[in-house]
């Protein structure tokens, strides 16, 4: 159900990208979707954690309907939301900057939540079980984004505006088949996801049935025991507390170095962090730790200097063709990075069951073996293809800062600057 509602949600993508592109209101093209959606995201959001007193047919069916609807109010908002990346400013620098802030806040949430989630709806429902906990903490997520999606509406603005001439449907996609840079992201952030999706769906498995449960030599605490769950929730919280704080510092390292050569040198590190992890043993918590940190670090801005030069590639097509549709050049890059998920996901599945992996039994030395290549050769192998793709990539800092300046001189002689 997960890999066919991906698909469908990741197909969804253009089209609202095409919709947002050509929304025309007192507040922009992409600000009013924020207001306009909030509530029924977070009514849906709420539904899909509700379970009726169906028969099991009528749960499939319901479990279908509300996920796929929720998945496509997501996307509703969430292209606009972040197609907005691409019209705060029209300096390539600041938006980079913006990205490495709104991933912060971003990981931020993922660590409250992945920290948070299970003790509230314990508390609420009395087990981590509870349908009711279930369904009152996503009562509490949905409030939340509505009040922070509503600030997001009014204390943002899109000063790019673009020609005033607006394209057909068809010239849009023609368009962008023909944006060399968006061409180029377009593979490197599917094969990006696929190196994050393929390690991330076997950590649980890797430290249940590779790791186990450990005792650890402390600091001040002595040896102390940690159950496996233990040890994977503490992997990854120093994993998402390190990727907040490479957010935060992938802005300043991009304005030294540029956007290019940043990902060329942090994915490097990110793979070489991976590839480490084939040759530690169970033992090895300390390496582990600090690798995760250090691929953490690394790894988790890559995706706030992608969303910066795909802001880059709309400024592109705009010089190129005369023409701006950034909600398009945001949307189909979404859906890049569903594909990639649903497929990184699902194949890890296929490749750990042919390996004879079977819930709740005894693990095989086989299975061990593909745990350990999961978390290591595998992901870093699929890791150097965004890394050689980037080297094809041609919008570096130079070229960038010739195409913002030359469509400033088309706005000031047309008398439409920002």
């Amino acid at each position: 159900m997960i890999l066919v509602s991906r698909n469908l949600d990741a197909i969804s993508d253009p089209l609202m990208g095409m919709i947002a592109d050509r929304t025309e209101t007192k507040w922009g093209k992409f600000r009013p979707y924020l207001l306009w959606l909030c509530v029924p995201l977070a009514i849906l959001g709420m539904l899909m954690y509700t379970t009726p007193s169906f028969s099991g047919t009528g749960k499939i069916i319901w479990a279908w309907i509300t996920f796929n609807l929720f998945m496509l109010a997501y996307t509703a908002i969430n292209i606009p939301y972040t197609s907005i990346l691409g019209v705060i400013s029209s300096d390539s620098k600041e938006r980079a900057s913006v990205s490495s802030v709104k991933f912060s806040f971003s990981y931020t949430a993922a660590l409250f939540v992945s920290a948070g989630m299970l003790p509230v709806v314990r508390l609420i429902g009395g087990d981590p079980k509870s349908q009711f906990g279930w369904q009152m903490m996503f009562v509490i997520v949905g409030g939340l984004a509505v009040g922070f999606f509503l600030i997001s509406f009014s204390g943002t603005r899109e000063r790019v505006r673009p020609p005033k001439t607006q394209a057909k449907f068809s010239e849009d996609l023609g368009d962008l088949l023909k944006n060399g840079p968006w061409l180029i992201l377009l593979p490197l952030t599917f094969t990006f996801i696929l190196f994050v999706a393929t390690r991330l769906v076997v950590i649980n498995h890797y430290f249940l049935y590779y790791v186990g449960d450990r005792e650890v030599a402390l600091p001040f605490f002595g040896t102390q025991a940690f159950t496996y769950d233990t040890l994977v929730s503490a992997f990854y919280f120093v994993g998402m507390a390190s990727a907040i704080f490479g957010a935060l510092f992938v802005g300043w390292f991009a304005q030294i170095t540029g956007k290019k050569r940043a990902f060329a040198i942090l994915m490097l590190i990110a793979v070489f962090s991976t590839a480490s992890f084939y040759f530690l043993q169970p033992h090895q918590l300390g390496w582990m730790f600090f690798l995760q940190v250090l691929g953490s670090f690394t790894g988790g801005p890559l995706s706030a200097l992608l969303w910066a030069m795909y802001s880059d590639t709309a400024d592109y097509g705009e010089w190129k063709f005369g023409r701006r549709a950034t909600g398009l050049v945001f949307s189909a890059s979404t859906m890049s990075q569903k594909f990639g998920w649903a497929f990184g996901v699902a194949a890890a599945g296929w490749l750990l069951s042919r390996a004879g992996y079977v819930k709740d039994m005894v693990p095989t030395d086989e299975v061990r073996n593909v745990l350990v290549l999961f978390m290591s050769l595998i992901p870093a192998f699929v890791g150097l293809i965004p890394l050689g793709i980037m080297y094809f990539y041609p919008l570096d800092e130079e070229r960038v800062s010739e195409i913002e300046t030359e469509l400033n001189q088309r706005k000031e002689a047309n008398g439409s600057t920002d």
